[in-house]
């Protein structure tokens, strides 16, 4: 989850994030490179004296600033196709998660299990933990293995709600009458912190999502006691 100052993107947890965030820090290098380089030539002008009343045309320099941010363009293009790819890639999951937003909470099914299924309500203020987050926090948890691949159908009850998990790299709209799906597979244990992201009403801030990532066995025992 985000911490205190925190501006950057959160620590990844899952390949696709990773992919994602390999891909943030390549666009934004070249982005530098080109705000320095573009810097430095409008610095220089204020200190150019040099004038030449007889050049009407550079067909050279008009032929380099023309192609090269063609070709920058396709150091971003490519690599961005590549990430595209992957993200819709649906590989044979281990385990199928359905999610339903409403007004405002969540409700999950596990497809693959009978009779699992529960709504998953934001815990209020004042009956937190003095080790809970506050807007952050739910009274039932998803639970899922970890080193699994992982199948999401996102839809909504009511209005377009939009299922996010910025350390996962997932972010899905449930939208009514439609079924979205997507897939991640989450590389370490841990408790991860997701909101709606759709602007679904006015309680939009208050149906966190909140996975707990776990060793297969333990998953195992959890699903059997549901």
């Amino acid at each position: 989850m985000s911490t205190w100052a925190n501006l950057g993107l959160q620590d990844m947890a899952s390949p696709l994030m990773e992919q994602l965030i390999f891909f943030h820090d390549h666009a934004l290098l070249i982005l530098v490179m080109i705000t320095v380089l573009v810097g430095y030539l409008m610095f220089m002008l204020f200190f150019n004296n040099y004038i030449n009343r007889f050049l009407l045309h550079g067909q050279l320099i008009e032929m380099i600033w023309t192609i090269l941010p063609a070709i920058i363009l396709l150091f971003i293009a490519l690599p961005s196709l590549r990430l595209l790819y992957l993200l819709d890639e649906i590989n044979e999951p281990s385990v199928t998660l359905k999610s339903i937003g409403h007004q405002w909470y969540w409700s999950y099914e596990y497809s693959d299990f009978n009779n699992v299924e529960f709504d998953s309500y934001m815990i209020p203020t004042n009956e937190l933990e003095t080790d809970g987050f506050r807007l952050l926090d739910v009274d039932n948890r998803i639970v899922l293995p970890m080193n699994s691949q992982i199948r999401i159908l996102v839809t909504a009850a009511d209005v377009i709600h939009s299922w996010t998990i910025p350390a996962l790299g997932v972010k899905v709209d449930g939208t009514p009458g439609r079924l979205n799906q997507t897939n991640f597979f989450i590389n370490r244990p841990g408790l991860f912190y997701g909101q709606c992201s759709e602007i679904c009403g006015a309680n939009h801030s208050f149906m966190p999502i909140v996975i707990e990532s776990v060793p297969v066995n333990y998953f195992i025992k959890w699903i059997s006691k549901n």
